[in-house]
């Protein structure tokens, strides 16, 4: 059983804004984070998820995410994101990162689990402070596939890197 820790952060919304999450699996135990220019707490939130789930190497893994967000918890728990995908993600925010999310969600067995945020629970704590020293580091990149910040871009699926 793998136990994968994630919060986002932004300051100001569109803003500087960054991603914390932690992986837990017996006495195993990481951190990542990574940040952006400008971009949005929901981006932020669902990447911080992605980047859990893609630092897992092992296929058909047995995982619970636990996120403060009802933003992402609510579109995989009430099948909200299948229905935006048979769409193709018309008229919804963030495709790119659903698209991303979708691929390395279905090499998994995932459960999420929707925890209060800013409650005092120390992996989501640690998670926030992850995330917002992140949106504070210098020389942030941007967030190539939003759209507001980058008006002459294409969405595209990106890694990001590691801080």
């Amino acid at each position: 059983m793998i136990e994968i820790y994630t919060d986002g952060a932004a300051r100001g919304n569109p803003g500087p804004g960054g991603w914390g999450t932690l992986l837990r699996s017996g006495l195993h135990y990481k951190e990542l984070s990574g940040g952006f220019l400008c971009t949005t707490n929901n981006r932020m939130e669902l990447l911080a998820v992605i980047c859990g789930l893609e630092a897992i190497k092992r296929k058909n893994a047995t995982i619970t995410v636990y996120s403060d967000s009802s933003y992402v918890c609510d579109a995989v728990n009430k099948g909200w994101v299948f229905q935006w995908e048979k769409k193709n993600f018309a008229k919804k925010k963030n495709p790119d990162l659903w698209k991303r999310f979708l691929a390395i969600y279905r090499k998994h067995n995932v459960k999420f689990v929707w925890i209060k945020g800013h409650n005092g629970h120390p992996e989501n704590e640690r998670c926030d402070t992850l995330a917002v020293e992140a949106s504070f580091k210098p020389n942030l990149p941007p967030d190539l596939g939003y759209m507001e910040c980058n008006p002459d871009s294409e969405p595209m699926a990106q890694t990001p890197p590691l801080l």
